[in-house]
């Protein structure tokens, strides 16, 4: 039910943010991935039937209820991912996300492989001969990257690095890089920007015995749920 009131209000923020568009949103993870009528279970519509017309309101308004997969722990807030401020986007403190399969993750890289990836990028430094963070959020993900390669050094924003390699490899920025034999290892928690509800997080919860409205509470602090 929290995911169904999130999704329908995501939709209707992008409705009035995308007036004059050709469409409101899409359906992959620029917007909201959608697997199309194959993919919609009877759990999924039952909750969607029976939260029919919610949705989470600011001032009456409906927010940007954006989500993502796994937080690692602790919620980014928005102005730390986008620069932008708002007030029920907020980090807050995530518990038992065990089974989430993004829990703890890990990626190799070689400084030949990164220094090319990040080529695609217009980020010519050469081959990569150390990396490090310099810079964290307040929520502990990696902002700023300092960059040595053959060519020259360079610092570069941690999200260039995700991608540069892929979101399926570095999956969210909440990580470390430790030097190997062989190049660097990335090991890292989480998976998505980390903003917004971490669904993973609200499963615990509801698994838990959490109600629906106390999730989008906890994840969306200051709004309502309306109809």
């Amino acid at each position: 039910k929290a995911q169904a009131v999130v999704t329908r209000t995501y939709a209707l923020h992008e409705m009035t943010k995308n007036a004059s568009g050709r469409f409101d949103v899409g359906a992959g993870t620029g917007s909201q991935v959608y697997g199309g009528r194959d993919a919609e279970t009877a759990a999924v519509l039952k909750a969607t039937r029976a939260t029919r017309g919610q949705y989470l309101a600011y001032h009456r308004a409906p927010i940007l209820a954006v989500f993502h997969s796994a937080s690692g722990g602790r919620t980014a807030a928005s102005d730390e991912v986008w620069g932008e401020a708002l007030p029920y986007l907020v980090s807050v403190e995530v518990e038992n996300e065990e089974d989430s399969p993004d829990t703890y993750w890990r990626a190799t890289v070689s400084g030949t492989t990164l220094g090319r990836a990040l080529a695609h990028l217009g980020i010519e430094v050469g081959t990569v001969r150390d990396i490090r963070v310099v810079e964290r959020s307040a929520s502990g993900r990696a902002t700023r990257l300092r960059v040595r390669g053959k060519k020259r050094s360079q610092d570069i924003e941690a999200r260039a690095l995700r991608t540069a390699l892929g979101a399926s490899v570095i999956r969210s920025t909440l990580f470390e890089i430790k030097p190997s034999d062989d190049g660097f290892i990335i090991v890292g928690s989480g998976h998505g920007h980390g903003v917004g509800m971490s669904q993973w997080g609200a499963q615990a919860m509801a698994q838990g015995g959490a109600r629906y409205r106390k999730i989008l509470s906890t994840f969306y602090p200051g709004t309502s749920v309306m109809e």
